[in-house]
This record gives C-alpha cells, sequence and structure tokens, in this order.
C-alpha cells in the first residue's frame, strides 16, 4: 500500500544558513506525523548540512539533479555517489526547468536515473507536457514517450521503489495547476502504462505524484484520488509553517 510523499523542491533558494535554520525549525513541526514520507530537496551546498540536520528525523533529503559518472574532468557538476556521501537519499531528475533551461532530454534523464539508482538514490523522475501540447490534444502521447525513454532499462523491481513527478509545464511557477480531473485523467494514464511495461505489482508499488503550483489549499482536491500519490511541491514549501501545514493537509 503507498503512503503519500511530499517533496519540497527549493530550486535556486536559501543560503546554507537559511536551508539549516529551516530544517531544524520543519522537523519540529512533523515530527508527530505518521502515514507520509516527507523530504525536502536543497541545493547542492547546502545537501550536506541539512541532512545533518535532519538527521534521525522522519524528513528525508534529496539532490535537484545528478550527473551520470562517477568522477572525472566535468566541471560544475555533481555525481551520485557524492550525493549519496552528503546524505542524500532521493535525487529529482528531469524537471522542466532543467529540460527547458539546461537541455536535458529524455536519453540524459534514462543515463542519470540508472547512475542514481546504482548509488542507492531514490530518482523522482519528472515528466509533463507543454501547454502547446495539451492545446494540441498530444498530452497523452507526450507522456507515453518521456516515461518509456526516461525509464529505458528500468527493472519492474527497480520500478517499485522510484517516484514519477507529473508536472505539467504550464502549470509550474504560474499560479495556474492542473484540476483534479487533469491530474487524475494523467496519473491513471501513467499507472496503466506502468503495469502494461512494468507488470501490476511494481506499477502498484511506483508513486506518482503531482507537481505544478501545489498550495496548502488546492493540495486535498488532487491527493485524494488513487493514483495521485502525494506531491513535488516548489514555492509553497519555502515558507516553513506552510510547507508542514501543507504536509498535514495530505494525511488529514
Amino acid at each position: 500500500m503507498r503512503i503519500p510523499l511530499i517533496a519540497g523542491n527549493w530550486k535556486m533558494h536559501k543560503t546554507v544558513h537559511d536551508a539549516v535554520f529551516f530544517a531544524k525549525e520543519f522537523r519540529g513541526l512533523v515530527k508527530d506525523l505518521t502515514g507520509v514520507d516527507i523530504v525536502i530537496a536543497p541545493a547542492f551546498p547546502a545537501v550536506h548540512a541539512v541532512a545533518e540536520a535532519l538527521r534521525a528525523s522522519n524528513v528525508a533529503v534529496a539532490a535537484q539533479d545528478v550527473y551520470w559518472e562517477r568522477e572525472g574532468a566535468f566541471t560544475g557538476e555533481v555525481s551520485a555517489p557524492m550525493l549519496a556521501d552528503a546524505g542524500a537519499e532521493y535525487v529529482i531528475l528531469g524537471h522542466s526547468e532543467r529540460r527547458t533551461l539546461f537541455g536535458d532530454t529524455n536519453a540524459t534523464v534514462n543515463r542519470k536515473l540508472h547512475a542514481a539508482v546504482a548509488s542507492g538514490l531514490t530518482p523522482i523522475v519528472c515528466v509533463g507536457e507543454t501547454l502547446a501540447q495539451r492545446d494540441a490534444g498530444e498530452t497523452l502521447v507526450v507522456l507515453d514517450r518521456q516515461v518509456k525513454e526516461s525509464l529505458d532499462g528500468v527493472t519492474g523491481e527497480q520500478l517499485s521503489t522510484m517516484v514519477l513527478a507529473y508536472e505539467p509545464v504550464w502549470a509550474i511557477g504560474t499560479g495556474r495547476n492542473a484540476t483534479p480531473d487533469q491530474a487524475a485523467e494523467a496519473h491513471t494514464h501513467i499507472r496503466q502504462r506502468l503495469r502494461q511495461w512494468f507488470g501490476i505489482d511494481s506499477a502498484e508499488q511506483c508513486h506518482i505524484v503531482y507537481g505544478g503550483s501545489v498550495k496548502p489549499d488546492n493540495i486535498r482536491p488532487l491527493a485524494t484520488h488513487i493514483d495521485v500519490d502525494g506531491a513535488l511541491v516548489g514555492g509553497a514549501s519555502l515558507e516553513v509553517r506552510g510547507f508542514a501545514d501543507l504536509v498535514r493537509k495530505v494525511i488529514a
């Protein structure tokens, strides 16, 4: 049985000091919450410090990206073994901002995914259509291509521990989120494809979360659908009490 997963993606916000201050307060606010997996994804410089601040708590740490090589002459990149050693347990892959601003493709997401798995990190793989693709009626075709190519070579056993994040690009940072029906359609379709490609048992264990302008006041209608297993939260995860409130509303 899947329990909800809520991950806060801080993107390029918070110094190390600010991140640790947040983490220490946040762990106290959510320490009594059960039946939910909670993840925070700080920027690279703060991963280790936040992991230390959250040690022995019910909050895990994710990185926001990874490079697929273990080491080498790749200036500016960070490897999966480095992230695991710093205390990360999850890693976000293929976020639309990485795809649109930095050239990530399904093929590079796939290479990063296999590197993450090899180092014991749980991938949070982001997929989602643009507004033009939705308006053209291509949403499900786009999702099929992204899921299939991003997960190429993944076994059913590996899939069962992964997280997919459906993030319609037109809803990220715009204040406009998918309606519960739109989210449900996409999540149900992705789950059906996972059953087809990886088997029923693995598909039922894989988390599929929603992302795209998620806030405390809209999370409940989105998270009540059987195939929506939580949320990947952006801006609403930056304020400590608001994010704690959002987590509570998922399990209320």
